[in-house]
């Protein structure tokens, strides 16, 4: 039962505020002797698993999904409905946690939540929830788990372990919970978790392994990162074998700000079966039932995962899509180039927001090949874009009367004066500005702030250009077996509308995908000629980057000390302009910015 909250089905109703003030663990003989009771008659419990897309801040709306959500899971004769980390105010709410009146307001909205569950007769169906709470004795905010029952908050639960590491900063923001918590539901003894809790050896699922719970419930917030899937269910499948009880794993599915979280819901046994899956990348409310007595349970439905290069395309979509959603954003724009970082930012967009919605433009410059611009002119015919050429030479020679620039400073002017055109556009008519450079490229600093760089949000940023080809090459086997535009099955598209067909099977042209990439700012320029070969690059960068390997340890890779060297000393340069890039869904286990931060000034070469 809960050990601060005892739960007050049979005592009087209290509030949120209430909960955090640590009612003890005291059992009343009439609750005592209802608990022996229950076991004598316990029945299967149904459980909701509601994996749903939340809004930071936004109260009003977590709550109306909630109410949404708990009907469907009364209707399906659900006896517990589970929802995700910080439910009722959306989650990472970072610094807002730090705002009493927000605090205030999350917990009214609890207690209102609980009283309009009753009115609408649904105040027997326990709904698990996230918020923020508040620690009495320091005032610091808490990260919650509460069940609303019978009209009351009915018990509550704050996290033990605080992430501050990677894309978390929850220890600087909130207090430790300090007691683990079980539920008595109609004779099941429930442990409760979030998150980090069950990450993390010790702490309260060690305390819950030795109360002989029937089942270990934990609500998250877990950021989506490719092979993260994997590395879920074996943690739950080993913190199941140390409780000796079937695991539920509810996590939050859509995009928040530079985040992207996968859903992917499950529920494992007490030997690591998987029993159920909930699909990723959408919202979905899945039953499974739960018989203490049995000494394995049922499965449920078991979503299928997706192709490795679609769980990531899947990802950068959701992830742009809710940030314009959630920024009140409709359509954006972005400059077409006709090569294949431009070209793959647009069929994201479009499968985001929609073909219509999408503005794309072609500054060509003299150095511009024909290819190139046939290249953007296909791509924009092919998603359905608003397309618009804007040759920039005229503005060029403008600039150039006045400033007689060489080199590269005549090269970046070509890139700022693109990087106008399309603020101006984003300006005008209201469109989110979307920067097309890949990781590789901000890895070397290979691009012009306030040129390619401009933007509010860059939705491959975390994307390697071999990666980058990969899922282009992806969207158009997708294209060609009928996943039209839209037709990803994202939040919002859970009913697998097929989308917008595409003309001859094809989204991204060719072309873009098979040439040497180039900036085209001076006669016969490739990437090649700044930078290692992709091939190559790549693999460097991914050792430097996801696995921190210093320059012994690249030399020991096999690669060679030049290409090292040269390596090395573009990324670590290149850090300050990477502070000042757009954000863009984070999908690698250290992406720029979230993850990876190096001195701006760094001598360090080892």
């Amino acid at each position: 039962m809960c050990a601060f909250c005892v739960p007050t089905r049979w005592e009087l109703p209290y509030t949120v505020g209430d909960c955090a003030g640590g009612r003890g663990d005291v059992m009343r003989p009439a609750w005592a002797a209802m608990r022996a009771l229950h076991w004598e008659t316990m029945t299967q419990l149904r459980f909701a698993l509601a994996q749903i897309d939340t809004c930071v801040g936004a109260l009003d709306a977590n709550v109306g999904k909630v109410l949404e959500y708990s009907r469907k899971a009364a209707a399906g004769h659900a006896q517990v409905v589970v929802f995700p980390e910080m439910t009722l105010t959306g989650y990472p709410i970072e610094d807002l946690a730090l705002r009493r009146t927000f605090r205030q307001a999350a917990w009214d909205k609890a207690n209102d939540l609980a009283a309009q569950l009753a009115q609408e007769g649904l105040g027997e169906l326990f709904v698990v929830v996230g918020t923020v709470g508040t620690d009495r004795a320091t005032s610091k905010p808490r990260n919650r788990l509460v069940v609303l029952h019978e009209g009351v908050v009915w018990a509550g639960y704050d996290k033990h372990f605080l992430p501050n590491y990677g894309v978390f900063d929850e220890f600087r923001i909130f207090s430790s919970g300090d007691r683990s918590v079980t539920l008595d539901v109609d004779g099941a003894t429930i442990g409760v978790a979030i998150c980090e809790d069950i990450w993390q050896d010790g702490g309260p699922v060690a305390d819950l392994a030795g109360k002989g719970i029937d089942l270990l419930l934990t609500i998250n917030g877990s950021p989506y990162e490719e092979g993260k899937t994997h590395t879920r269910l074996e943690l739950a499948q080993r913190r199941a074998a140390e409780v000796k009880a079937p695991v539920i794993y509810l996590n939050q599915v859509g995009g928040q700000d530079d985040l992207v979280f996968d859903g992917g819901s499950f529920v494992v046994d007490a030997d690591g079966t998987l029993l159920e899956r909930s699909p990723m990348f959408m919202e979905d409310l899945t039953f499974w039932d739960f018989d203490p007595a049995a000494a394995h349970q049922g499965k449920a439905t078991i979503a299928d995962l997706p192709d490795p290069d679609e769980e990531i395309y899947t990802a950068c979509v959701l992830g742009l899509k809710d940030y314009m959603a959630k920024n009140h954003f409709t359509g954006v724009t972005l400059g077409l180039s006709g090569g294949i970082d431009s070209a793959l930012v647009a069929a994201m967009a479009a499968d985001a927001c929609g073909g219509e919605n999408v503005w794309g433009i072609s500054m060509p410059s003299m150095y511009s090949s024909d290819g190139s611009k046939d290249d953007a002119a296909d791509l924009a015919a092919n998603i359905g874009a608003h397309y618009e050429v804007q040759p920039i030479e005229p503005l060029f020679n403008a600039y150039q009367q006045q400033l007689h620039l060489e080199g590269v400073s005549a090269e970046n002017l070509q890139a700022r004066i693109r990087g106008v055109i399309v603020m101006a556009s984003s300006n005008s008519r209201g469109l989110l500005a979307v920067a097309t450079g890949n990781k590789s490229e901000l890895a070397c600093g290979y691009s012009t702030i306030y040129g390619d760089a401009v933007g509010g949000y860059a939705p491959i940023k975390d994307l390697l250009k071999t990666r980058v080809w990969e899922v282009s090459r992806w969207r158009n086997r997708a294209a060609a077996a009928g996943v039209g535009i839209g037709g990803l099955r994202i939040v919002g598209n859970e009913d697998g509308d097929a989308g917008v067909p595409l003309k001859n099977g094809v989204m991204i042209p060719v072309a873009s995908i098979e040439k040497a990439p180039s900036a085209e700012l001076r006669p016969g320029q490739k990437d090649s000629d700044s930078l290692p070969e992709y091939a190559l690059l790549d693999k460097v960068l991914a050792a430097y980057i996801e696995h921190a390997h210093g320059r012994a340890d690249l030399l020991a890779d096999g690669f060679d000390e030049a290409t090292v060297d040269t390596v090395m000393r573009l990324v670590d340069r290149a850090e300050w302009k990477r502070r000042q890039y757009p954000l863009g869904p984070k999908v690698t286990a250290l992406a720029f910015g979230r993850d990876r931060r190096l001195p701006v000034t760094n001598a360090f070469r080892e």
